[in-house]
């Protein structure tokens, strides 16, 4: 039976600070979150950041803004504390050294004096040999302590190897997602654990990590999968219980090819600046790979969080579809109501446009809503609704579009249009009485009323008023105008209703 199939349920995210989140890595993160949440377990998010070359902290607050915008809320990490701290590596160092100090005391681990060209010679000369095992050829393995003692102390440079159990035999790795894979005991090597420069490698301070931290399943991706043997011969040279294993498969591009910067963005923090729904993201990163029940594609996070297993995880790579998720983050943009639209999405992008300046100007909640009710239909994206509502703010001097000036207003019935569109639209009171439907009813018999064809009369107002032939419903657009800046539109358009000449 599984060691860790009885005790509470511990996982954790390790992150190394070496870039950006990208996307493998937030799946990753959403399905350790998601196997917490389902099992009342634990979450852990801890920075392994053991790479001084690459780690920087500018890109460990990245992450964790990335985490936070996820919605991954984590009960241990960083900004979280927690009994099994710190929960960055580099915090950590005196705890590895400890570990090792041990595993060498009881004579699980060993020093090794053999140099670079040492060792690249005796890789070089296994090979030549057509020797199974060419690993490192424990050239170290049995000298004195004695003699490694006088060595250390005349400074001689030495790393720290753990010792194989020569009769360990083969690993069997039990995954929980790709079932027992076997590793040949012949590839077994006395591994580094500690370098010469007073540093873990990733192997060990990982373990130590784990197993201090209780650890009960790793989740991460299938590129970690050849690094399990090693990392469970660490374990059993704790004497620590080694944990339940489920390595995910990779993402891959439409072309096959592993998820890359040529197939689009890939990290986490540009989907969120092109204006994705954080709940649509998570939505469509779960089910790279995992599935509720082969059908339901819309999964809430409560039902994430309530029904995600390792048992529906998928072995086979998964492939990123832009397509999909657009589809995904319309079904959450479509199910907002117009007050959730308003707060959520059109006033936190008009504010960071600078079109706004108050996130919640309580004063104009209806003139909001009704934006609300004609760009949400229209919106994918959330940045969209700038474009989409920038006439609205650019007062009598809208910015209009070459093409269809062109097209609507450069015409010879494009003056008598707008003529009989002020005229009617001037009669109208303001306040109360300029609302969508008076205005759609002042507008309607004006065609017909001047022998003019319905679409070039109203994509002459169109322009005149919005800018461009591509725009918002009419009637709603002039309620949201205002009468006065409405009719100054018009005024203004009236100079281009002229047919150039030839």
């Amino acid at each position: 039976m599984d060691s860790t199939a009885k005790k509470p349920v511990r996982v954790r995210f390790a992150p190394s600070p070496t870039g950006k989140l990208h996307v493998g890595g937030a799946r990753t993160a959403i399905y350790n979150w998601a196997f917490a949440r389902a099992n009342n377990g634990t979450f852990i998010l801890r920075i392994d950041d053991t790479d001084p070359t690459r780690s920087t902290e500018e890109n460990t607050q990245i992450i964790l803004r990335a985490m936070k915008w996820l919605g991954l809320d984590w009960d241990e990490g960083p900004d979280k504390g927690g009994d099994f701290g710190p929960y960055k590596q580099t915090d950590r160092l005196d705890i590895y050294k400890q570990a090792a100090q041990k595993l060498w005391d009881e004579g699980k681990a060993y020093p090794c004096f053999c140099t670079p060209e040492k060792l690249a010679a005796d890789k070089k000369a296994a090979q030549e040999r057509h020797d199974p095992f060419q690993g490192y050829q424990r050239t170290c393995r049995d000298i004195d302590p004695e003699e490694a003692k006088r060595r250390i102390e005349a400074g001689e440079p030495y790393t720290l190897r753990i010792k194989v159990p020569l009769d360990r035999g083969d690993v069997m790795v039990h995954d929980a997602v790709h079932g027992d894979v076997k590793f040949e005991a012949k590839d077994l090597d006395d591994f580094i654990i500690f370098r010469s420069d007073g540093t873990p490698t990733y192997n060990f301070a990982t373990v130590v990590d784990d197993a201090m931290m209780g650890i009960t399943h790793v989740i991460r991706g299938d590129d970690h999968l050849s690094n399990t043997p090693r990392q469970i011969m660490v374990y059993e040279a704790l004497g620590a219980p080694v944990p339940t294993f489920a390595h995910i498969s990779m993402i891959l591009g439409p072309d096959g090819k592993k998820l890359s910067k040529r197939h689009g963005a890939t990290s986490v923090e540009e989907y969120r600046d092109q204006g994705y729904l954080s709940d649509a993201f998570v939505n469509y990163l779960a089910l790279l790979g995992w599935a509720l029940d082969g059908d339901t594609t819309i999964i809430p996070r409560d039902v994430l969080a309530s029904k995600f297993s390792l048992d529906h995880v998928s072995k086979n790579p998964a492939t990123f579809d832009f397509k999909k998720l657009d589809w995904i983050q319309q079904q959450y943009v479509q199910a907002m109501s117009d007050e959730d639209f308003v707060f959520e999405v059109l006033l936190p992008e008009l504010v960071e446009a600078g079109l706004e300046k108050e996130a919640e100007p309580e004063h104009k909640k209806d003139w909001y809503l009704l934006l609300a009710s004609i760009l949400k239909p229209r919106t994918t994206l959330t940045r969209d609704v700038v474009d989409k509502a920038r006439f609205l703010y650019e007062g009598e001097d809208v910015t209009f579009d070459e093409k269809s000036v062109k097209k609507n207003l450069a015409k010879d019935y494009a003056a008598g249009a707008l003529t009989a569109a002020r005229e009617a639209l001037a009669a109208l009171g303001d306040g109360d009485a300029w609302k969508t439907d008076a205005i759609n009813a002042a507008l309607d018999p004006l065609p017909d009323a001047y022998g003019l064809n319905k679409r070039k009369f109203y994509g002459a107002v169109r322009v005149a008023e919005c800018g461009n032939q591509v725009s918002p419903p009419l009637g709603e657009s002039l309620e949201l105008l205002g009468r006065n800046l409405t009719l100054a539109r018009l005024d203004k358009a009236l100079p281009l209703a002229v047919v150039p000449e030839v």
